[in-house]
């Protein structure tokens, strides 16, 4: 079994748990009721707030291999001038010498 689905695998039995024990607790029903209504509510904000961030750190994260590749680019434009050069220089050469 891999890690990712003894860890899954661990979620579920947690929340399996914590239902059961809810649904066991001494308290009334309307009580656990608004209780997980409460802790579902915060689970969504949690996880919206967790989206956001992955969000923007995608942005960031595109937003500098953008900028990675146009300088790459350049650097290789500026390699293929420079060689072009070269080889002319090296043909000039050769036939000057012819």
């Amino acid at each position: 079994m891999s890690a990712k689905r003894t860890w899954i695998a661990f979620g579920v039995g947690v929340a399996a748990g914590a239902a059961v024990a809810l649904l066991y607790a001494p308290q009334p029903g309307v009580k656990t009721r608004r209780q997980l209504r409460r802790n579902f509510d915060d689970g969504v904000e949690c996880l919206d707030d967790a989206a956001t961030y992955l969000k923007e750190q995608a942005e960031s994260l595109s937003h500098e291999a953008r900028k990675s590749f146009k300088r790459t680019r350049g650097q290789v434009g500026d390699a293929v001038e420079w060689a072009t050069e070269a080889v002319a220089d090296a043909v000039k050469g050769v036939q000057s010498i012819i």
